[in-house]
């Protein structure tokens, strides 16, 4: 039985970008660390990782989307525009939410996310 999404894992090129782009860019906190290989960030009960591990998966290949939750998604987002952040989607709205897509260093698509009170 499945019980919860243990981690979800972006594949990086460069461990240094990455973590410049997650960390400061983005204001994620690392949680672990392991050899600078694999990066962790605990994020409200689940784990966001990247990592330069060759797992047969390449960097920015188009797959699976990690979506963050945001508390101001407009603050947030002009914070990225302020950081000349790539946007893949400018801000739309669905029936139960707002959200906007970003691009990190390496291509792959992040949703920033904000359900509808």
């Amino acid at each position: 039985m499945i019980t919860s999404i243990a981690f979800t894992v972006y594949p990086v090129s460069n461990m240094e970008r990455a973590r410049a782009f997650y960390q400061h860019v983005l204001g994620l906190h690392v949680s672990y660390n392991y050899q600078d290989v694999w990066v962790e960030y605990d994020l409200g009960g689940s784990t966001f990782a990247i990592t330069t591990t060759d797992m047969g998966h390449t960097p920015g290949t188009k797959g699976a989307v990690v979506a963050f939750e945001v508390s101001d998604l407009d603050a947030f987002v002009q914070k990225m525009k302020e950081r000349a952040v790539s946007f893949v989607t400018e801000t739309f709205d669905t029936p139960v939410c707002r959200m906007a897509v970003i691009e990190d260093p390496d291509g792959n698509h992040i949703t920033i996310h904000k359900r509808h009170q």
